[in-house]
């Protein structure tokens, strides 16, 4: 595997702090395990999350759409599969997503700051956002930035 070196991948993590501001940062995903799925296979690089209930929905943000403040329904997983968009964060920190970038929502339990709750999110430029949402039955977590790393 000295060819191979562990693999990293990166996400933004959009998260409540101690103060119930949103905030988010860019960390990366690093507990990658070479191994096959099954005996079957040939090895891959695998980081495994912890189990949890899921479900999956396939989102299309029309050209012009802007999700006003709020805050995410539950913790989830975005994928980015077309198109850009944007979110904003209470502390006034702007990401604008494309194509293969990876969100994990988690700014539940915000408190109201200037008309400001959660994120303001939209899309950007002439294109629909397409996206993958993977909305995880679990706990939020409050001032853990970064906790997949």
């Amino acid at each position: 595997m000295a060819d191979n070196p562990t693999p990293t991948m990166p996400y933004w993590h959009v998260y409540t702090d101690a103060d119930g501001v949103s905030r988010q940062e860019c960390f990366a995903l690093s507990a990658f395990k070479f191994e096959g799925v099954n005996p079957e296979t040939a090895p891959q690089w695998n980081d495994k999350q912890a189990p949890a209930e899921a479900g999956v929905t396939f989102t299309v943000l029309p050209v012009g759409w802007v999700g006003e403040w709020h805050e995410n329904p539950k913790p989830q997983w975005i994928a980015v599969l077309t198109g850009r968009w944007f979110v904003e964060t209470m502390d006034g920190h702007r990401v604008e997503m494309g194509p293969g970038e990876l969100m994990f929502g988690e700014d539940q339990n915000t408190k109201a700051r200037d008309g400001r709750k959660g994120h303001l999110s939209g899309t950007v430029g002439d294109a629909p956002c397409t996206m993958i949402v993977t909305g995880l039955d679990v706990r939020p977590t409050v001032n853990q930035p970064g906790r997949f790393k």
